[in-house]
């Protein structure tokens, strides 16, 4: 019945809504339309604010960064050691129960450390254990394994590779929100990833997800789709890093030994672990955890990629697979930074927050926040350019409102994370993997959605 319900609310969505990037044209349209009519703000000077150096272009550094977080995720996820204890962990499960469980798991955890990690490890997981079961011969649905792996997109936001929390560590990231004389300093992740309320919430999540999995396991046989049906029959490594070029290919003595020896990737990692040391294990102060930003999530997995696919053609050909999957985040960016610069130059931006916080109290505003957060994410898929543009909303409206701004954003990142059941941008790379179609998952993600909305909504009225 729930499952029927997900899949008639996502045949709603794909009939009306276009490609994400003329979806960010269209919001563009209308931010426009808005300043004109709700600000005194004339045509001209609209446009000057969207073309302007707060503008299109002002987000070029965090897209960057945004498509970073991408590519050495599926790098790392996609490096030898890790596809080898994938394919192990396949061999674990006896009843698509358990597969549910194992693929809900590795998804959620993975995707706690890093959003494209856990995608493209939930997305091998769920083709490696349908493979695997279908081999011994287990009945498991096929789909819901898929939908499985497709849950750290759902706990990613209250993670290490946050797009919101990892923002506002930086006196930077605060300034583009306030200006050049902000009421704040820069938010540390004590008040945001590790606070008491995002351990509730995201802890929570990471047991009730697998949970819901399981449970939504179909019973009768003739309803179970297996893999051999998607064409996934045998573990033939396919969603693994490509293979070495043909012999004829090959390059020249020189040339093949800096590329396909380990000597140049390990003197990049030797570099980077220097650095790692006495970053996150300091002789004095606080560990680098606690203060992570994009960069250095970014340099961390890139140090890890380099260690486990171990030659540089290994990792290129890995990230060279990823790079596809950056587009979405390079074309819509500029877009999403030019709707900022238009909310923020002609007023918008103070006129919706105190909007907001007009018609919430101290204990509604986060929920408001989080469900706003949670239906703009369906026409903007992109956590970097929602945050760009809900951010300094919910920043505003909480020092309007005297709310603890860490609360606020968090409230924007939860929201952010729990449509993405609904939507599936992020879901390609998974379904180019794993062969299933959207449709045929978004039904098993909803209830996951639904329950999940349940969860953080007791998460930000307990704290």
């Amino acid at each position: 019945m729930i499952s029927r319900l997900g899949l008639l609310l996502s045949r709603a969505f794909r009939s009306v809504m276009p490609d994400p990037f003329v979806l960010a044209v269209l919001l563009t349209f209308v931010t426009i339309a808005l300043a004109l009519l709700l600000t005194p703000s004339s045509p001209t000077q609209v446009v000057d604010a969207w073309a302007s150096e707060i503008g299109l272009w002002s987000l070029l550094r965090f897209a960057m960064q945004m498509s970073l977080i991408l590519v050495t995720g599926y790098a790392l996820a996609t490096s030898p050691p890790v596809a080898r204890l994938t394919r192990r962990l396949a061999q674990l499960p006896t009843t698509g129960a358990n597969a549910a469980i194992l693929v809900a798991v590795l998804a959620t955890t993975t995707g706690v450390l890093n959003w494209g990690l856990g995608l493209i490890v939930g997305a091998v997981a769920a083709r490696e254990v349908g493979a695997a079961m279908h081999r011994k011969g287990v009945p498991v649905h096929y789909p819901l394994l898929a939908a499985s792996g497709y849950l750290g997109l759902m706990v990613w936001h209250g993670g290490f590779s946050g797009s919101a929390p990892l923002k506002v560590t930086s006196s930077g990231g605060i300034t583009e929100i306030f200006g050049t004389a902000p009421p704040i300093g820069p938010l540390s992740l004590d008040l945001t990833l590790f606070s008491p309320m995002n351990l509730f919430v995201t802890g929570g999540l990471l047991v009730l997800l697998p949970i819901v999995m399981a449970a939504l396991a179909p019973r009768n046989a003739a309803t179970i789709r297996t893999a051999d049906s998607f064409g996934i029959t045998v573990d033939d490594g396919e969603a693994n890093v490509p293979a070495r070029p043909p012999e004829s290919e090959r390059k020249p003595l020189l040339p093949r030994l800096l590329e396909e020896t380990p000597f140049v990737s390990y003197a990049l990692v030797l570099l980077i672990a220097i650095w790692a040391w006495r970053y996150y294990w300091p002789a004095e102060g606080p560990s680098g955890i606690r203060a992570l930003t994009p960069d250095t999530v970014n340099l961390t997995m890139l140090g890890l990629g380099l260690l486990l696919h171990r030659t540089p053609a290994s990792y290129v050909r890995a990230v060279e697979r990823a790079a596809s999957g950056a587009a979405g985040i390079i074309l819509q960016f500029p877009l999403y930074a030019g709707i900022m610069g238009i909310m923020t130059a002609t007023g918008l931006t103070a006129l919706f927050a105190t909007s907001l916080a007009a018609i919430s109290t101290s204990t509604t505003l986060p929920l408001t926040t989080f469900f706003s957060a949670a239906v703009i994410n369906v026409f903007v898929p992109s956590g970097g350019g929602q945050w760009a543009i809900q951010g300094p909303i919910a920043m505003h409206s909480a020092i309007t409102a005297g709310i603890e701004p860490a609360k606020m954003v968090m409230a924007v990142a939860y929201g952010d994370q729990l449509t993405n059941m609904l939507q599936p941008f992020w879901a390609i790379p998974l379904l180019a993997i794993t062969r299933v179609q959207a449709r045929d998952i978004v039904g098993y993600t909803t209830v996951a959605m639904l329950l999940g909305a349940l969860w953080i909504s007791l998460g930000l009225l307990l704290f």
